[in-house]
């Protein structure tokens, strides 16, 4: 149901994070993303911990599922001295390539615990079927297609 796009992006990922590297617009950071099939639904979930919902934007082209987030700095007071900074701030974004077998037209998204979760319907054209078929002398057998 998924197919990827890019065979260097898990490379491109280690190495943002062993740098510490923050996204930026022409320049997204990567997010961690889980894909399943849950019954008719093809469920993707992303990483999206401490970023604003109004912060998120997802697009669908064709096949191409875009994903894109900021995490902006926390307001803080002038006068507070920053002692350890871990959390990546920026620009965050994914695309994965969606099959033919899935209906981007009746997408679902949301967004809790800072993780943003998506789903996806199995297209009608995709699931099994059966096909009635003529058997010689009027005999109709049903034939799973």
């Amino acid at each position: 149901m998924l197919m990827r796009t890019d065979p260097f992006q898990e490379f491109d990922r280690i190495a943002q994070r062993l740098a510490g590297a923050s996204g930026t617009w022409s320049r997204p950071a990567a997010m961690a993303m889980d894909a399943y099939r849950d019954g008719d639904e093809y469920v993707i979930a992303f990483d999206l911990p401490g970023v604003d919902p109004d912060a998120i934007d997802v697009d669908v082209e064709r096949n191409m599922l875009t994903v894109k987030a900021e995490r902006r700095p926390q307001p803080r007071a002038e006068a507070v001295q920053m002692e350890l900074s871990e959390r990546p701030l920026g620009v965050f974004s994914r695309q994965v390539m969606l099959a033919d077998t899935l209906d981007v037209e009746n997408i679902r998204g949301d967004y809790d615990a800072g993780v943003l979760t998506l789903r996806i319907p199995i297209a009608e054209r995709a699931k099994p079927r059966k096909v009635a078929i003529s058997a010689g002398q009027g005999t109709r057998k049903e034939i799973r297609g």
